[in-house]
């Protein structure tokens, strides 16, 4: 077991947006977490990137306690975040933005840097054409390819993907959750947030519902995207 999230509570002022979560991670799955707008999936994966503060419950990774640990130092174990909106340095280029990736590693001036880039540019060809060029000036898909690049500089263990595929083409959301599947089975386990519930479930090995910060069903990926009350909440009814 990779990730253990026990009973984990959260709070926005004295509205609880997580009542009492629990999942688990294991080494070299790819886990997505399914539910409405407003269910606690965005606050779920802050929380577990050290971005928001814990009023009950405990997150484990590798078996070590990191409820209240700085989230920089999260990073250093292995848990980096592609976050929701991408969040990437518009006024820096493409090849200062993947640089920062690299910033808590202790090995951020060797060659091992120069191989992590090579990875992310096989993974995302556009980048390499993009290298120079600002992040800002880039399209939506190029700074999600960007985004998920920079978390990948980190070598991160468990990378964290909070709404990859939101506001792109339908053809570049299906390049992206290739690139996810490839990326999962290079070695990298996968904790994806996604509103494409569809996609999600398909990439997923197991998957967990969220509603109003309460965990409600839990299963395979493909069996839940066979669950008549998933697909009638989630996927249409299709």
């Amino acid at each position: 077991m990779l990730l253990e999230v026990t009973d984990l509570r959260v709070a926005y002022g004295k509205i609880e947006a997580l009542k009492g979560v629990s999942f688990t991670v294991n080494e070299g799955e790819v886990v997505t977490l399914v539910g409405a707008n407003g269910a606690g999936k965005t606050t779920t994966m802050r929380t577990i990137s050290g971005l928001r503060t814990v009023i009950g419950g405990s997150i484990k990774f590798e078996g070590q306690d990191i409820t209240n640990m700085p989230s920089h130092q999260r990073v250093k174990l292995g848990i980096c975040q592609s976050p929701e909106g991408r969040g990437i340095f518009p006024g820096m280029t493409v090849r200062e933005n993947l640089d920062m990736g690299t910033y808590t590693r202790a090995d951020h001036k060797s060659a091992a840097k120069d191989d992590d880039m090579e990875r992310v540019m096989h993974l995302f060809p556009r980048l390499r054409e993009r290298i120079s060029q600002l992040g800002g000036t880039l399209s939506g898909g190029e700074q999600q390819m960007l985004a998920i690049g920079r978390a990948l500089m980190s070598r991160p263990r468990l990378l964290l993907l909070d709404e990859p595929s939101m506001g792109l083409a339908p053809k570049l959301i299906a390049q992206i959750f290739s690139i996810i599947t490839e990326i999962n089975q290079q070695g990298t386990t996968v904790l994806l947030v996604e509103q494409n519930a569809a996609q999600a479930l398909r990439r997923a090995h197991r998957a967990y519902v969220l509603e109003t910060g309460n965990v409600v069903k839990t299963g395979k990926g493909i069996e839940l995207l066979d669950d008549p009350a998933v697909r009638a909440a989630y996927l249409g009814g299709h």
